[in-house]
């Protein structure tokens, strides 16, 4: 037994630094979307924040954006150029990948300061790339409807899980403790 403990332990403490780190994160995020009433249609204070976010950045641009409140649904409502385009809901404010993100990088863990410094960074890209990605939509949504569902179940998930890859590599390669260090 203690020799298929000395074998598989980097990969049993990583699955369970995973495992911990994921559960816990995923409870303190279901208990924080508990907070609001659904059967009132009461969407999160984050998405609530990403909508925002969005609708200032196709602003910026001079874009005809607008928001509100949807009134059958925890949701809000995307208008663009007066048209209703689509629903940001709760899945859209990429918490849960920032989750994910974050799991692995404590999986992988390195020295305390990279390790935060780098969930830091790495949560930010992520969320600055969820509000492009999530302003493209509305726009190609608006001006490619029959794209619709290429644009929003694959294309857009693969720059940002891509994305998260990549991060995730940099951080194994470059600061984790299980990176190769040259002298």
């Amino acid at each position: 037994m203690n020799k298929y403990w000395s074998q598989y332990k980097p990969f049993l403490l990583f699955l369970g630094k995973f495992a911990l780190t994921y559960l816990v994160l995923t409870f303190a995020y279901q208990y924080y979307l508990n907070q609001f009433d659904v059967k009132n249609h009461e969407p999160d204070g984050f998405t609530k924040i990403v909508t925002s976010q969005v609708e200032q950045t196709l602003l910026f641009f001079n874009c005809d954006a607008r928001t509100e409140i949807h009134p059958m649904e925890p949701s809000y409502k995307f208008f663009y150029n007066g048209k209703f385009i689509s629903r940001i809901v709760e899945g859209c404010n990429a918490l849960s990948v920032i989750i994910l993100f974050i799991a692995f990088v404590i999986a992988f863990s390195g020295k305390l300061k990279h390790t935060i410094l780098y969930i830091i960074g790495g949560s930010l890209i992520i969320h600055i790339l969820n509000i492009t990605r999530i302003s493209l939509l509305m726009v190609a949504f608006y001006n490619f409807p029959e794209a619709n569902t290429i644009l929003h179940d694959i294309l857009f998930p693969l720059v940002i899980y891509g994305t998260v890859f990549i991060l995730w590599v940099i951080w194994v390669n470059k600061f984790s403790f299980y990176a190769k260090k040259t002298t």
